[in-house]
């Protein structure tokens, strides 16, 4: 039994849809671009419309209808004004695009969900190469297999997938894209007990900046395959993804339990012993967060996914670990699960934030985080715990580009606020709260990087950085893809 769907998508995030009802007017004239030297370059309008007449999507530019509402991204904070945006509907559509960006030196974005958190999905002066319009998701029951166009978001690959009492693990805001998620190695609630996206991912069709579309998978290109799983968008355009999927239930179990934040320490020590305990169907994410009023809370989720009564039983002890002001256990499907942080994160609000890989969360990262989150000046902030290990820990870290699976908390720090207006005073807390810790590991989830500098890249690969850059000179030696956590050619 096979199922084929076309996501929907909502909000901001899903203008493609839309735009690829008209192709646009040609334009009368010059175009200037941005080059990655910072200098400027001008297309000819004859060029431009060229372009435009062979894409079956949409070519916008600043005076096209529809272009406000194109260049908005998830994060609220990234307010930029891209030269044109090509809103594709095909493979063929990216090649001729990617052609063109490189043939005119141009900067080029390319945008799935637009969830990167430092805007590295759009661009000023530049082209966006904007995959929202590719929504399709066929899924084959009887194979256990999903191929998904990448302008999917998860919320959709969800719907399509649990149709059959299958998932993919990865993704914990439905309206994420799944190619960036993807991308850089895919961290969901089920990561324990199946491992990362990538995990999954049995090959893929990518463009690279010579315009050329290649098959990456173990019996085809496994050098690109390998680059991909984790190396994020350095290494060309994916346009379709084919992932191997996992039996899951349609219900899940979980637990929301949440404690006075200067229980912190105790509440979160007695918590993370128990799920050492816990066989590998239960997951956790500790948080800091505040209640509607305000008051700051050291909050754990926890998520089984054993059958309902065996869910139950799994959740018990984590009831007793300390005096809750709130709890609540429900049995509720997973495709709600992953909807329960969507309004948290939602389009267009302000974010900045820090994460990095720990070994051990111990008191002395703890206590400053829950000292200084007592002094966030935004509600919606977050800190969050999330444990790894489990099925993440399985595959070795030259396996994938993915290098850092042998630890078992990720842990973010992140401002979320709305009024432009206390932009300064959100990112000071989080620079002051990260300053108040002592010294981390050398390790951070790419996918969850802002703007931090070469080393901190460095970082996000570890042990494979070398053989990265290597590939990346054999695959984009001009270093077309680097609107990401560039990895420069060697």
């Amino acid at each position: 039994m096979s199922t084929v769907a076309k996501g929907k998508g909502n909000g901001p995030d899903a203008v493609g849809e839309s735009m690829i009802r008209e192709k646009g007017d040609n334009v009368k004239q010059t175009i200037t671009v941005r080059t990655p030297d910072g200098k400027q370059r001008d297309l000819p309008p004859d060029q431009v419309n060229r372009l435009r007449a062979s894409l079956s999507g949409s070519l916008l530019d600043r005076n096209s209808s529809g272009y406000e509402e194109a260049r908005r991204v998830w994060n609220g904070m990234i307010d930029r004004y891209p030269a044109l945006i090509a809103c594709c509907t095909s493979t063929e559509d990216v090649q001729r695009v990617v052609t063109f960006a490189h043939e005119h030196q141009a900067i080029l974005a390319v945008r799935g969900g637009g969830h990167s958190f430092p805007g590295y999905s759009t661009c000023d002066d530049g082209i966006v190469l904007d995959l929202s319009p590719m929504r399709q998701v066929y899924v084959d029951a009887v194979m256990r297999t999903a191929r998904a166009e990448s302008g999917l978001r998860w919320g959709d690959l969800d719907a399509a997938t649990q149709q059959h009492g299958l998932v993919l693990t990865g993704g914990q805001i439905s309206h994420t894209g799944i190619a960036g998620l993807t991308l850089g190695g895919g961290i969901g609630w089920l990561a324990r007990a199946f491992g990362l996206t990538i995990d999954h991912l049995q090959g893929a069709d990518v463009v690279t900046a010579d315009g050329q579309l290649r098959r990456a998978a173990l019996d085809a290109d496994a050098d690109l395959f390998w680059a991909i799983r984790g190396g994020g968008g350095n290494f060309g355009v994916v346009t379709a993804f084919d992932y191997a999927l996992n039996p899951l239930e349609p219900q899940v179990t979980v637990l929301q339990i949440a404690f006075p934040i200067h229980e912190a320490a105790n509440v979160f020590q007695a918590g993370e012993a128990l799920l050492a305990a816990a066989p590998d169907s239960v997951s956790a994410t500790f948080a800091f967060v505040r209640t509607p009023e305000g008051m700051p809370l050291a909050a754990l989720t926890v998520v089984a996914i054993d059958p309902p009564d065996d869910a139950v039983q799994r959740l018990e002890p984590f009831r007793h670990i300390g005096p809750a002001v709130f709890e609540e256990i429900v049995t509720t499907p997973y495709t709600a699960l992953q909807r329960m942080l969507d309004e948290v994160a939602a389009v267009g609000l302000r974010y900045y934030g820090r994460s990095n890989f720990l070994m051990n969360r111990t008191p002395e990262v703890v206590g400053p985080l829950a000292a200084h989150y007592e002094e966030a000046p935004s509600p919606g902030s977050l800190v969050l715990f999330v444990r790894l290990g489990g099925a993440v820990a399985h595959v070795a870290p030259e396996e994938t580009a993915f290098a850092h699976r042998s630890f078992p908390w990720s842990l973010t720090a992140l401002a979320i606020w709305r009024d432009p207006g206390t932009d300064e005073a959100n990112r000071n807390w989080i620079e002051r709260t990260w300053s108040s810790l002592p010294a981390l590991p050398q390790a951070v989830y790419v996918n969850e990087l802002e703007e931090e500098g070469s080393a901190r890249v460095r970082a996000a690969y570890g042990m494979n950085y070398a053989r990265l850059t290597a590939l990346k000179k054999r695959y984009d030696p001009d270093n077309l893809f680097r609107r990401n956590q560039n990895i420069p050619p060697a």
